[in-house]
């Protein structure tokens, strides 16, 4: 009889982990009207996590299920420096197989059913994409 391999998830680096916590009590208005909106399987079923910590990140809105990270972004991320590490972010994240969309936290204000739709959306295009059962 074979034995399977158990899958351990590798140990969130405390100063990460504590930072997510720290975040999660420090969420931004439009962050905190996205979640209510999410929260409790809200949107198709999909459950999402907020402040998520990731390798070296912290992603704002995730949906393990299908590997769909929302980030919600103010105004310092129209500036040089944070168009760069916003581009070197998503990119981390697509080598990881993450799909990262982005919304300007002014988005979720003035068009909250609208951003609602384009995350429906992406998570059926990622639901066909994501295998439903990992590999043995």
């Amino acid at each position: 009889m074979e034995l399977q391999k158990l899958f351990i998830p590798s140990p969130v680096p405390l100063p990460l982990l504590k930072a997510a916590r720290a975040l999660r009590g420090t969420m931004t208005d439009a962050e905190q009207l996205l979640w209510y909106c999410l929260r409790r399987k809200q949107l198709g079923g999909f459950r999402f996590r907020r402040q998520h910590p990731f390798e070296m990140f912290v992603l704002d809105f995730y949906c393990c299920e299908t590997k769909l990270a929302v980030e919600l972004d103010g105004g310092q991320h129209n500036e040089p420096e944070g168009i760069a590490r916003d581009k070197a972010r998503t990119e981390f994240l697509n080598k990881h197989g993450i799909y990262v969309l982005r919304f300007w936290n002014n988005d979720v204000f003035t068009n909250l059913e609208g951003v609602l739709q384009r995350i429906y959306e992406v998570l059926m295009e990622q639901q066909k994409i994501v295998p439903l059962t990992p590999p043995p």
